[in-house]
């Protein structure tokens, strides 16, 4: 067991530490953007079978709230138009943006790291009401299928996974990430990011699923190589991160030989860079064995955790916000000013409890486990004393853990931007990875980041759902853990997510693009 690289922990340590960001490292790291190796932001296939998806799809109408904080849907029917309106409110393209002298923006449902969307999306489906079984990859700027692989693959990827409920899904959606679309501006650090924007995607599809009735489930263990030959990936440049299987079809059936493919794709710039660090850290915390597989699989669910006395109890949370899922997703721009306006202590509340109910994942046993902790820095939230906080979702109240103007120190540790200080709240995600890569190896790497991600993306919904902005945000790793010591002495910084009322008019509010949906 110990001769497995994902075992060997130290690896997700030292990338971590290698990676991290401080005041002096980013000033010093001399690195400037190429403008004219920015990566092209699809992947396009030039020369595979086209489905053209329907352009009128059912509208998530469940409301925003509901379906962000829902553990999972069922009864559904997973059919080409619901597929459709997964894919769409997952990873399809929402708005443009056109800029004073032609410049163009596009815009997805889903935010990512630098407006770089890296995460690509593939499809396992058996037959589907409108489209027979294949593999398929997802292209959001033609809204279109383009087949890999004809035939049902799907016990194929249930084998990778020692999964049979894959085998028996009506199809399931595989995300990847491409290296150089997030190295070209991020460099190394990019890795964190596969999981964050990956992460905030699933909060979309999974709250698109519970809207639409689609039972949805996230897997993240699974033989790497093996999800990887199937996809026919250039596992240099774009490897596999996590699968969702979507509905339930009935019996398996045998998947076809899985044969060596290599589909042409278009390159996305004229050069690119190689940063070993981020294959390097994939790799390590890859699986390799079907013994290794089911090990880590059976990992304990952590020693509980106690919640303190003496919490300062939220309000209790809303249970909709009035605004159906599909609208918040459609209306989605990650705020670029905001206006320092205060929020009241329920929109706050509302927001981290329906963020915080649990995600259907494979490495949590159910509602109410989790990895990450939540930690507040509020600036301005009615009701709620400025300072910094610990959340307890168990209890759904604060910590105190400092009182006091900390606008100063948000803005700061936001990697000295703005949107830090003038937002109500910025909520720092930090984990004790000590555990975390003891029980997953490093793997567990993998999963703090990807939860940070997910729960980050309901924030985001959250807010949305309540008519106020939100972003995403990096940060000094070892200042955001010295100022909220003692309290989080030994654990790491992962992720940042601020919330707060946008600037009228200020960038990341566009018009959608006219998509009809049923």
């Amino acid at each position: 067991m110990n001769s497995f690289p994902n075992r060997a922990s130290e690896a997700a340590r030292e990338y971590h530490d290698r990676t991290a960001h401080s005041h002096a490292s980013v000033r010093q790291s001399g690195h400037s953007l190429d403008w004219d190796t920015k990566p092209f932001l699809y992947k396009v296939y030039p020369d595979l079978p086209v489905t053209p998806l329907p352009r009128e799809f059912p509208q998530p109408a469940r409301d925003t709230l509901e379906a962000a904080g829902a553990f999972e849907g069922a009864g559904g029917a997973l059919t080409l138009e619901t597929l459709a309106s997964l894919l769409f409110f997952t990873a399809g393209l929402t708005r443009k943006k056109t800029y004073p002298g032609g410049g163009e923006m596009h815009f997805r449902a889903a935010p990512s790291t630098g407006a770089l969307y890296q995460t690509e999306v593939y499809v396992v489906a058996g037959d589907l009401p409108g489209l027979p079984g294949g593999v398929y990859h997802f292209s959001p700027g033609d809204f279109c299928l383009r087949r890999l692989r004809a035939g049902d693959f799907r016990s194929e990827l249930g084998i990778a996974a020692l999964d049979e409920g894959i085998s028996t899904s009506a199809a399931t959606l595989v995300f990847t990430a491409i290296y150089w679309r997030n190295t070209w501006k991020y460099q190394a650090r990019a890795y964190r990011h596969l999981f964050w924007d990956s992460g905030t995607m699933l909060a979309n599809l999974l709250a698109t699923g519970a809207a639409m009735g689609i039972p949805a489930r996230l897997v993240t263990f699974f033989l790497d190589a093996r999800v990887n030959r199937l996809l026919a990936l250039d596992a240099d440049k774009e490897v596999s991160l996590e699968l969702v299987p979507l509905g339930s079809a009935g019996a398996p059936t045998l998947s076809p030989s899985v044969e060596p493919i290599s589909p042409r794709s278009l390159p996305l710039s004229s050069t690119e860079v190689d940063y070993p660090l981020v294959s390097q850290m994939h790799a390590a915390s890859s699986l390799l064995e079907a013994d290794e597989l089911t090990a880590v699989r059976a990992s304990g669910p952590g020693a509980p955790r106690n919640v303190p006395p003496g919490l300062l109890s939220l309000p209790e949370p809303l249970p909709v916000a009035g605004r159906p899922l599909g609208e918040a997703i459609s209306r989605r721009g990650s705020t670029r000013q905001f206006s320092g306006e205060r929020i009241s202590a329920r929109a706050m509340a509302t927001a981290l409890f329906h963020a915080t109910r649990g995600i259907p994942a494979d490495f949590l046993p159910g509602p109410g486990h989790r990895l990450v902790d939540l930690y507040l820095i509020v600036n301005a939230v009615d009701g709620i004393a400025p300072g910094a906080y610990c959340y307890w979702p168990e209890a759904h109240g604060l910590e105190q853990l400092q009182s006091g103007d900390y606008r100063g120190q948000a803005g700061f540790l936001c990697l000295d931007q703005a949107l830090g200080s003038e937002a109500s709240v910025a909520i720092f995600f930090l984990a004790d990875l000590g555990p975390i890569l003891e029980r997953f190896g490093n793997r567990g790497y993998r999963l703090a980041n990807l939860e940070a991600g997910i729960i980050g993306g309901r924030c985001y919904l959250g807010a949305y759902g309540q008519g106020f902005g939100a972003s995403g945000l990096t940060f000094y790793d070892g200042d955001v853990v010295r100022f909220f010591s003692p309290h989080a002495q030994g654990k790491d910084a992962l992720f940042v997510t601020v919330l707060g009322r946008s600037v009228r008019g200020a960038p990341g509010i566009e018009v959608p693009l006219q998509i009809a949906k049923k």
